[in-house]
Parts: structure tokens; sequence; C-alpha cells
């Protein structure tokens, strides 16, 4: 079912769309309908429909208004517009906007059926598209040649010099990258509910590279690096922004992009986490450690999810260590907070050096590379005045069972310190917020988007912790703020009402006495009038 949105001022309009059209036999789902598009934006911050039918007339904001906020943040969403206006100029605004269909008003019930029908048609062919794994699998054979992937693995993953750098990009007639780079690693989570044939491999190498055709769209369209690691990871490489707040919100419209496509169309999902800027090609290893540290919190926070490195870590450091798959597993965790999966790890890694019988001087070398894990997760998270660990701290025991017992009273202190070093930084940035917002609330075009470059954390993990902190989402935290401090100029101000709404960041005087009204019950010429009298 594809979910959509209805936007008319008129109420005889919405309601008649409602009730004439059986939506779900044509294969839709209406969830929402709103009388101007600014009320249909608010609530697509939380609930985002697949199609929006929309007038173009309408208070506060018309609909080519929405179109084109719509075509800026959520550029896979159909948009058609009804309108009672047959004027040329409308047409062409529209086609500039990517709007699917413009029609006229009046449309009968029989129009609207077939319209609807067409617009189905239109959206299952993209799917079908997307889903014709015998096509993708075609394609596979002439992807990008080998040695191409190789060469950017070998520049993302090691590092190389200068003048191999610049040699070997004129080689495969790639552009230079400018001086700001980011690294973003996405990870498939799995294939969804779909039966895997595991006796030829065929059908997860086909559904990876599905993936991996998804990323490359977007790196044509966007000029971006894209390779696949030997452990079959996508990774792209971003440049060409000059400010860091540019390129992170760049990299985080994109890997939302690529996130939902995979989701929508594929029917199985990716993590990707994104890593830390850094300012030259031979420092991308740093950024791409950083984004593989952001992907890490997949554990913690769970699948399907675009995860930025400066969620977690304020100012994490770049150090390359080598380390085991289960070294790599125990860091994980250990960052994620998990005291239970990670004392049953340390139980599972000294059960297995008993029954290995392996040398004392064995089990000491692996005892000796889990506590040099150790000291560098905490080297990276920039933790002071934590638990100190020392490699020579595995001499003061004499049997395993009291390493275990020491290791796990270690890790359960390095991971209270991580905990508490995380909240401290994740509330200093609330706070940061919260006191963004008080001092720009009377600035008309205040979005969340400019509240997270301010702080510099992703939309989708700041409106999650945002509401955790405040137990309001971001609209709902800016409106109460705007009419608090409407509400005490009401009370001891002579200001016309008009003037009232521009202080308090509201353009349009009816819509700051709608939204007054919703959230003090009365209009504020009443609201002014009753504490008059109470006075």
């Amino acid at each position: 079912m594809y979910k959509v949105f209805i936007v008319d001022d008129e109420a005889v309009v919405r309601d008649g769309l409602k009730k004439t059209i059986n939506w779900q036999e044509h294969g839709f789902e209406l969830i929402g309908d709103y009388a101007n598009g600014r009320e249909a934006l608010d609530v697509m911050e939380h609930m985002v429909p697949d199609v929006i039918i929309s007038d173009i007339s309408m208070p506060f904001m018309d609909g080519l208004e929405l179109a084109a906020a719509v075509s800026r943040k959520y550029p896979y969403v159909k948009m058609i517009i009804l309108t009672g206006f047959d004027e040329f100029e409308y047409a062409q605004q529209a086609i500039r906007l990517k709007v699917s269909d413009f029609i006229l008003k009046p449309i009968t019930a029989h129009e609207m059926r077939d319209l609807l029908h067409k617009v189905k048609r239109e959206m299952d062919e993209v799917a079908q598209q997307h889903e014709d794994l015998s096509r993708l699998y075609h394609q596979l054979k002439q992807s990008l040649p080998l040695l191409k992937e190789r060469f950017l693995e070998r520049l993302v993953v090691n590092g190389l010099r200068t003048s191999e750098i610049d040699e070997r990009f004129q080689y495969f007639g790639l552009a230079p990258l400018s001086p700001l780079q980011l690294v973003m690693v996405a990870d498939i989570d799995d294939f969804g509910t779909r039966t895997i044939r595991t006796d030829t491999g065929h059908d997860t190498e086909i559904l990876r590279y599905a993936a991996f055709n998804v990323f490359e769209e977007i790196a044509i369209r966007e000029n971006l690096l894209l390779f696949r690691t030997r452990e079959e990871r996508l990774v792209l490489v971003f440049s060409g922004e000059a400010e860091e707040s540019a390129l992170y919100e760049r990299s985080y419209q994109i890997a939302e992009e690529a996130r939902f496509y995979i989701d929508k169309f594929l029917k199985f999902t990716v993590s990707i986490g994104v890593g830390q800027a850094c300012r030259s090609a031979e420092e991308l290893p740093l950024s791409y450690r950083s984004a593989l540290s952001a992907l890490d919190y997949r554990f913690l926070l769970g699948k399907n999810r675009v995860l930025s490195i400066l969620d977690f870590e304020g100012r994490p450091a770049f150090e390359n260590h080598s380390r085991s798959d289960w070294d790599r597993q125990l860091a994980s965790v250990v960052k994620t907070g998990s005291v239970q999966e990670v004392h049953q790890l340390i139980h599972e890694f000294v059960a297995d050096l008993k029954e290995s019988m392996a040398p004392l001087d064995s089990c000491l070398l692996h005892i000796q590379k889990v506590i040099l894990s150790l000291m560098n997760t905490t080297r990276e998270l920039g933790l002071e005045g934590s638990r100190q660990i020392q490699l020579t701290d595995v001499y003061k025991f004499k049997t395993l069972d009291e390493i275990e017992v020491w290791l796990e009273e270690t890790v359960s202190s390095v991971m209270t310190s991580i905990a508490d070093n995380r909240n401290h930084y994740t509330l200093t940035q609330i706070r940061k917020a919260v006191e963004y917002i008080e001092t720009h609330y009377a600035e008309e075009k205040m979005s969340l988007q400019d509240l997270c470059r301010h702080v510099l954390m992703s939309t989708s993990y700041f409106s999650l912790v945002f509401k955790q902190h405040t137990g309001e989402t971001f609209v709902e935290y800016l409106t109460r703020i705007r009419m608090e401090k409407a509400k005490e100029m009401l009370q001891h101000t002579t200001m016309k009402f008009y003037e009232i709404a521009g202080k308090v960041g509201y353009g349009d005087p009816n819509y700051f006495s709608i939204l007054f009204k919703k959230h003090a019950g009365m209009t504020p010429r009443e609201y002014r009038d009753r504490h008059a009298k109470e006075s």
C-alpha cells in the first residue's frame, strides 16, 4: 500500500475525496488530510507519505510552496497539484518543481480513480525496476573494474602517498578530491524475510549488487567515489564542500536517501556509519576508521539507521591498531555499554583458552591483546580519570579464573566511564540546543536543520535524544517557547497582536492566532482581556 496525504483548505473537498474514493481498492492508504501546506510539512517530520495530493491555493503555505519544500527535503515523494487556475505559468512552475501531475478542478471521482491508477502504475514500475534482480545480476558483470575498486580500497583503508594518489587518480580518470573530505560506510544488516539459497551463494551476491546499484546511482549523480571492501561493505567518499557543517549535512541527507531506497524497494536494510571529516586524501583512513566506529553503535541503537561518529564521540582520536575479530567485537560491545554481553564474551574467551590447553606464555599473549584493545578504546574516546589499565597487570594473577574476574571488573569500570562521558556530551549538546532555541525563537525561518548544524548532530539522532531529554519534539518545544513569550507580551505590553506575532517568529498574524488558541484555549485578545480583568 502506498501512503497518501490530502492537503486542501476546503473541508468539503477533503471529505469528498475521503468518502468517494475506495483508497485501498486502488492500492493506497489515506494517512492524513490537512488544511494547508505548513500543517502537512510539520507532520512530515515524523510521518512521510509516498504521495501528496494538494490544492494550489491555500493560506499560510500554498501548493507550489509545499512542492518546493518537499522536493528539497523528500525528493522521493510524488506531488499531485489540484487547481482551479488554468494558467500556463502555474504549469511551468509545477514542472520545474518536478510535480508529477497538474490537474484542473473540479475533478470527478472517475477522474481521480484514473489518476490514482496512473500514479500507482508509475510507482510500481519504479519498484519493479529496483527489484528486478535478474537485470541487476546482468549489470554485475559490467560493473567497475576490480583494479579501480582495489585502488580505492587501499587509498581509504590503508592510505597512500601523495605522489601515488595523484598518479592513480589520473590513470583512472578520477577528479581530484577537494581539501575537505569524509568517508561513509554502509553494511547490510540482513536480507529481510526472503528465502536465501545457501548452496550456490548467487542469491546473496545478486542482493548485494542490488544494494550497490542504489549507491552507484547516487554516487554518479552526486559525483562521489564508491567502492566495495573485501568484507562486502559499501564505502562512499565525499568532498567538495567548503565547510564541515555543510559536508556533514550533505552526507546525512545522502545516507538517509540510500537507506530509504534499499528498505523501500529491495525489502532489506542497511546501517550506515558517517565518519569524521579530514583535510587531505592521506588522512582518509582516519575518517574510514571513525565511520567503522560509528557503525559499531548498531549494536546499541538497532538496524536500519544512519549513525554519525559525532553523535557518540565528541572528539574521537584516530589510531591505526590491528585487532583480531574477537578484539574488535569486544571493543564494539564495550562502547555500547552492554554489561551482560561483554561479560559473556569474556567468559567465552577464557573458556576457549582453557579448552585450547595452550602454554602459559601463549595464554598471557592473548590476554594482553585483549587489554591492549581496551586501552585503545579508552584512548580513542578521550576518557580522562578512568581506571588505569596496564599490559603488565596480567602478571599479578595466577589463574585464568582470577583474570576473568579482574577483566569483568575492569571492563565494567571502563563502560561506566564511557556511559558517563557520552551522557555528559549529549546533555551538553541538548543544553546548547535549548539555549539556541531560546535565543533565536523570534527568527521565522528557524528550522531543525539550523539547530542540528549548530550542535553538529544528525537530525535523526538529535530528534531522538531531544525528545528523551525534554519530553517534547523540536517543533513542540519551539512552539511552546514562542507561545510563552507571546503570553508575557500580552500581559505586560500594549503591543498590537501582529507586532507580538512578529516578535515571536510568526510573519503571518492569522497563523499565530490559530496556534495561540490551540495552545492557550483562547484567542490573543481573549487572553489579554482575561488577564486585564484578573489584574
